[in-house]
């Protein structure tokens, strides 16, 4: 592959996985059943809160958009990753590496801005409940949402462009299980100075913008809740804020993790665990955290179950 450049690279090799077959079938299976699990989990609650009209808020409505995020997330990697460890097919095509990285950046910077939408989101509810639904109101939150999925795709747009008009000389082998950013920065031999300090400068005035709009928003709550008079309520407060902040904080910094650093500070390794975290885990998680330990939606999945039931025994 020497002295080939982007615009003659026909396709990128992945060699972040296992080559031992009984390490490929275990990781290919845990992978699967963790995929197929964050499909079940996201999938139901966007049909519980779409079928149910009690639940059609503002809050319920970004929490439909969280689910949406995690379904794509783990979508854009996770089956090129079990076609390798299954059939060790590891090739992807140029123009394939360059859409998932896209689709893949897109989704986990849209998510990062949610996630600070959803904090404020909190924030109003329980530090102003009186006024919530003049504060946040349907049509604001729509704009909002828009908003981080418009920023989310310039963003990726910017960062696609920067990372494919790159030259790729010497090796066209990944060292990662799907085309990232890091590894995309590491293989090429054109000189990356100014882009990463732009794909730095980016990542860290939006990553770090975000996330202190959420850590401030449950430094709020936080200090609200201090303020309930009963012990009992005060514990359910900080038990469920302190799940979601738990979650936030290991999404923010996993993605601050693989973003915001320079080309030289790579670690194949590292990255492969991080990415996981974030890319597989999270969305595995965030359902639980997020909505499944939710009242009324536990409500509504109940009367699911039993209409489902009802239905099967009629």
């Amino acid at each position: 592959m020497g002295g080939i450049n982007a615009s003659t690279v026909s396709e990128f090799i992945f060699v972040g996985l296992s080559d031992a077959p009984e390490v490929r079938f275990l990781l290919f299976v845990l992978f699967l059943l963790i995929y197929l699990a964050t499909l079940a989990g996201n999938i139901t609650i966007l049909v519980a809160i779409s079928t149910d009209t009690r639940l059609h808020n503002p809050m319920y409505f970004l929490l439909c958009n969280l689910s949406l995020l995690d379904i794509l997330c783990p979508t854009i990697t996770v089956p090129k990753m079990l076609e390798a460890l299954l059939f060790e097919n590891k090739v992807i095509s140029f123009t394939g590496c360059m859409v998932q990285l896209f689709f893949l950046i897109d989704v986990v910077g849209t998510e990062i801005f949610l996630l600070a939408v959803m904090a404020y989101d909190r924030y109003v509810a329980i530090c102003y409940p009186l006024q919530y639904m003049n504060i946040v109101n349907m049509k604001l939150c729509a704009h909002l949402v828009i908003g981080t999925w418009i920023a989310g795709f310039f963003n990726s747009l910017l960062h696609t462009s920067f990372i494919f008009t790159l030259f790729f000389c010497d090796s066209n082998k990944v060292d990662q299980y799907y085309c990232d950013i890091p590894p995309m920065l590491a293989l090429s031999c054109s000189p990356t100075y100014i882009r990463e300090l732009v794909i730095l400068t980016v990542a860290g005035v939006l990553g770090s913008g975000a996330f202190l709009v959420t850590l401030i928003s449950y430094i709020y709550i936080f200090l609200t809740i201090l303020c309930i008079n009963s012990a009992e309520s005060r514990h359910k407060a900080f038990s469920t804020c302190g799940s979601h902040l738990t979650v936030v904080c290991l999404f923010y910094g996993t993605t601050i993790c693989t973003y915001v650093r320079t080309s030289s500070s790579y670690s194949p390794k590292q990255d492969r665990i991080v990415s996981m975290l974030y890319g597989i885990f999270t969305p595995l998680l965030n359902p639980m955290i997020y909505s499944l330990r939710n009242k009324e939606v536990k409500n509504t999945l109940r009367r699911m179950t039993r209409q489902v039931r009802t239905a099967l025994t009629r």
